[in-house]
Parts: structure tokens; sequence; C-alpha cells
């Protein structure tokens, strides 16, 4: 067979191990050819393609982003987008396409194989907010980043007596606060699931320094004070019609400072959180995504995801993925609500 391999979205560290799992098992086992499309859903709809063999996925364990390229681009929202891509795999030969995205990616992906297009899917999002799968790769990257900027913003809070506010991604589920708050040993987490109460933050801080001690807040960028708004970057949408999220680290830490009379200042981590090599946990998640995806492939498991539950690796329909989102329970909130203050 020979099988086209897309990577769409935000990039991702554990990309290029699933790509390269893909190609090494799919070549060496079962003699399949792969195209690697650029750009993620842009390759198949301009037709724009590489040879992806095992030359071309040595050395690339370790990397992180991805050797494809990757893009928002959304073939519904591109006239004839659908038919453009059943003339690129038409004429290049492509009989099927493994497809590595989040919600948006594999929201395509679902569609097209309604169409007729042959699609496998395999999660990934550094946010871990797919349904169907317990971790998504690119997750625990994510967080062990966080947790090293808090690990050194404590030092530097304490040395200057000031309120230091983190803000991580996290547009509609908050997964990478709770966990780097939890792990960095943070004062307050603040999560989009739960509109937060400023005077509840503001009585955590002033008493955090009561003790002499520094106050850590962790902020997902999605999050939001009861009865506000979202802080936004820009009011644009992309193609799937997202806003860009961004700016209420700074919102609180102007509110603190006004409101305690402490300096306080904000960090955003932003693009940081999805840079750089894998963990190896994520390596190993990602390597085994991709040896199951063209396991599917390779059967003609059509309008499957590879999914992680417990430690085994599932399919699962591609639509139970994406049918909502995976939040953070309130009662995984109430357990990081016990170190607050």
């Amino acid at each position: 067979m020979h099988i086209g391999v897309l990577t769409g979205g935000g990039d991702c560290p554990g990309l290029n191990a699933v790509i390269r799992a893909i190609v090494r098992k799919g070549v060496g086992a079962y003699g399949h050819e792969f195209s690697g499309f650029r750009d993620g859903w842009r390759g198949p709809v301009e037709g724009d393609a590489r040879p992806l063999g095992i030359d071309q996925v040595r050395g690339i364990l370790p990397r992180g982003g991805t050797i494809l390229g990757s893009s928002r681009t959304n073939p519904y929202k591109v006239e004839d987008g659908v038919e453009r891509i059943r003339q690129t795999l038409a004429r290049r030969g492509v009989e099927a396409l493994i497809a590595i995205g989040g919600e948006d990616t594999l929201g395509v992906a679902k569609k097209l194989t309604d169409e007729g297009i042959p699609v496998v899917g395999v999660p990934k999002t550094i946010d871990n907010d797919l349904g169907a799968t317990d971790y998504t790769f690119g997750f625990d990257t994510a967080v062990t980043v966080a947790v090293d900027a808090i690990d050194r913003l404590h030092t530097t809070a304490e040395s200057h007596h000031r309120a230091l506010v983190v803000e991580v991604m996290g547009r509609h589920a908050g997964w990478i606060a709770l966990h780097a708050g939890l792990a960095g040993g943070a004062n307050v987490i603040l999560v989009p699931e739960l509109p937060f109460d400023l005077d509840d933050v503001i009585k955590h801080v002033e008493s955090r320094f009561s003790t002499q001690y520094a106050p850590i807040l962790v902020v997902a960028e999605g999050a939001l004070p009861q009865e506000g708004a979202e802080v936004l970057q820009s009011g644009e949408l992309d193609a799937f019609g997202h806003v860009r999220l961004g700016g209420i680290g700074q919102w609180l830490a102007n509110r603190i400072e006004e409101r305690t009379g402490k300096e306080s200042r904000a960090v955003v981590l932003g693009h940081v959180q999805r840079g750089g090599s894998p963990t190896p946990f994520d390596r190993v998640l990602a390597t085994r995504f991709g040896l199951h995806a063209i396991e599917a492939a390779h059967e003609r498991d059509w309008g499957k995801m590879v999914a992680l539950r417990g430690t085994d690796i599932v399919r699962v329909p591609i639509e139970d993925a994406t049918r909502e989102l995976k939040t953070v329970p309130l009662s995984r909130y109430a357990e990081a609500e016990v170190f607050f203050g």
C-alpha cells in the first residue's frame, strides 16, 4: 500500500517519533510505501509531498517539531478542498492517510472518512484535551518545561519578594496548568473550567506573603474571572474559528499589584512549551502510537484513532476523540486547592 502521512495543527514534541515508527514498521514489516505531505492538510490540498522512507526518518526520534511541517489549513474552508485532496491522492497513487493531530486535524479526518477517503488518526496535543485517550504525547514535555520554569521562578520571587504569575497554554482545558502547578508547588492555579473569584485570589496571595514567602500563581491562557471575558491577543479567527488567547497573566499581575501593593510580574511561557526535545515518556508514547497506527492502516481499519487506555494502546472511532473536549474535572481541581495560599 502507498500511505500518506501528515502532521496538522500546532507543532508538538513527539511528532517525529510517530513518523519514525510508522515508517520503520510500515516499510520493515509490511513493505508499504510512504509519502509525507507537507504542512498539514495544505499538503494533500495542494499536492505538496515528499518521499518518506527509512533514510528520511533516521535520527529524528529526539527532535522536536515535525520534519513534515504543520499548519492550521482547513480543507473545508478551501474552495474544492476535498475534491483537490481526492485528486492529489489519485495522482500520486496514495491509497490512505495517517493524520497526526489534535481536535481540528482529527475533525477533518473524521469528515474525510465519512466521504470515503481512508484515514487513520493519531492523537497529538500538548493540552491533553482529546477524548477517548488517557494521555496525548506532547503533554508531558509541555508540563516538564513549565515545571522547570516554575522551579526557577520560585528563587527569583523569593529574592525580590514579588508575586509571579506564570501563564501557560490551555485554551479550554487546564491540564497543563493543573499538572505544572501541582508539580511546581504553585500557591494558586487557575483553569478555564472554573471562572475564578479575584477576591479569593488576592486572599491567597496575601496569605502567602504573610508567611514571608512569595507567591507563585499558574494560570491557563483561557482562564477568566467571574463575570469576565477571555483576554485576547487578537480578535482574528484562524481557519478553524479560534481566536488567539493570551494576556490573562499580565492582567492578573496588574490586579495583584493594585490590590496588595506588592510588586508583581507575569511570565508567559507560550510556545516554549511546544518546542525542544520530547521527554522520554513522550518519545515512548509517540512511538507506540505510530506502531499501532500503521497496524490499523495495514488492516484497513479506517476511521479509527489509536488511543492510550491505562498502559494499553487501543483503537477507537475518531469521532469519540472529537465529540467533546476532555476537560479538568472539578474533583481534580479540588485536590489542588488544598495547597492554595
